[in-house]
């Protein structure tokens, strides 16, 4: 099984928040990591911008594929990690910890209870392969 991080919540395109304080860090799970490969490039969004959940906000690019990353809650970028421009391989090496792509202001806590718990994502993954 991967690895899944009790306190994040999860969005069915495999990205987590986690609320910290008022804000929320967002990022990609161990489970999309695996899939993506060796990961060699984040194309991040601008501070400031604002996207609706499941909008495309970053891309991340990989030894095998370019794909878009999405927001698991609507809101507005306030950070970016920017350890992640200059070192990606931390997102294939700690997705949960380090590996945070953005910080945002969310708009819709209503959303945010609307995700998926940790245990839900897990059964939610174990479609994709074997739980042996």
């Amino acid at each position: 099984m991967k690895k899944v991080n009790p306190d994040a919540k999860y969005y069915e395109t495999n990205e987590w928040a986690i609320q910290n304080q008022e804000h929320f860090l967002l990022g990609i799970t161990d489970f999309a990591q695996t899939v993506f490969g060796d990961i060699n490039y984040i194309e991040f969004p601008k501070i400031g911008e604002t996207f609706a959940q499941g909008q495309a906000y970053a891309v991340v690019e990989s030894t095998k594929t370019a794909t878009d990353i999405s927001m698991p809650l609507s809101g507005k970028i306030i950070a970016i990690n920017e350890q992640i421009i200059t070192h990606p391989e931390i997102l294939n090496k700690a997705p949960y910890q380090e590996g945070w792509l953005v910080k945002i202001e969310a708009t819709s806590i209503a959303e945010w209870n609307e995700l998926m718990t940790a245990e839900q994502y897990q059964q939610y993954i174990g479609v994709f392969f074997n739980k042996g």
